[in-house]
């Protein structure tokens, strides 16, 4: 997926706002080293520096990348793909916020940041469980006629399936809740550029005239569940999860 960092940080920085909660979870402490997957244009990750943490950003997307380079000169990021991070025992967390239901081999990532932990480092993260965006995701599937879903983007398991996986890749879950979350989109055309942001994969190889028509068409479909007069609201349910390395 080609992102757009500009729009993100534009029009979506509540990933970011929202990402404060799972922070406090994290509970980081000065001097730790702590790798955030998933890092997009790296607020978190700047967060966690200017609280003394030795902090990294990872993220597959090079456009995200280069925008936290930008934003956040002091802060090593790097272009990676959290499936292999290529890490062995050189962090005390690593640390997530809405990215791991863009990573469709969960054990693969699970196993990758086992590897990159340090003996009693701790997984803190929250993504998209369940239920997910399932109105909006349905709108979309709703314009395109033989959908295949197989090409479905996300990865959005239930709590049970996925501290399972944590547990067979050996942590110890500490922490786990999946709990809905609706989310203000700001705007008369809030959902058009959510829609343009993360709905986009969605429709995969269409033309950007038939994206549009895909688009108008959703929204149309959204109004009557999602818009309020003046914002709309997208049905997010997120899981929380902690785990330890034993």
């Amino acid at each position: 997926m080609n992102w757009n960092a500009q729009l993100y940080d534009g029009k979506h920085r509540f990933v970011s706002e929202f990402g404060q909660d799972v922070v406090k979870l994290l509970a980081p402490s000065a001097e730790e080293r702590i790798l955030d997957i998933g890092c997009g244009t790296g607020d978190l990750a700047s967060a966690l520096f200017h609280e003394g943490v030795h902090a990294v950003g990872v993220d597959q997307s090079a456009s995200m990348i280069d925008e936290a380079k930008q934003k956040y000169p002091d802060v090593p990021f790097f272009v990676r793909d959290a499936h292999d991070l290529q890490y062995e025992e050189e962090f005390d967390a690593v640390f997530s916020n809405a990215a791991i239901h863009w990573m469709k081999q969960p054990d693969h990532v699970l196993k990758s940041i086992w590897k990159s932990l340090k003996p009693g480092g701790r997984f803190v993260a929250e993504f998209g469980g369940k239920g997910n965006v399932a109105f909006i995701s349905q709108a979309i599937i709703h314009q395109i006629d033989g959908y295949d879903t197989s090409t479905y983007p996300w990865y959005f398991p239930s709590i049970g399936e996925y501290t399972s996986l944590m547990e067979q890749t050996g942590f110890h879950v500490s922490f786990a809740e999946h709990f809905e979350r609706p989310t203000r989109l700001d705007g008369v055309d809030g959902m058009r550029n959510w829609i343009k942001m993360f709905g986009d994969v969605v429709m995969g190889e269409q033309t950007p005239g038939e994206k549009e028509r895909i688009t108008n068409g959703a929204v149309n479909e959204l109004k009557e569940v999602c818009f309020n007069g003046d914002h709309w609201i997208a049905d997010y349910w997120r899981i929380r999860v902690a785990g330890i390395k034993k």
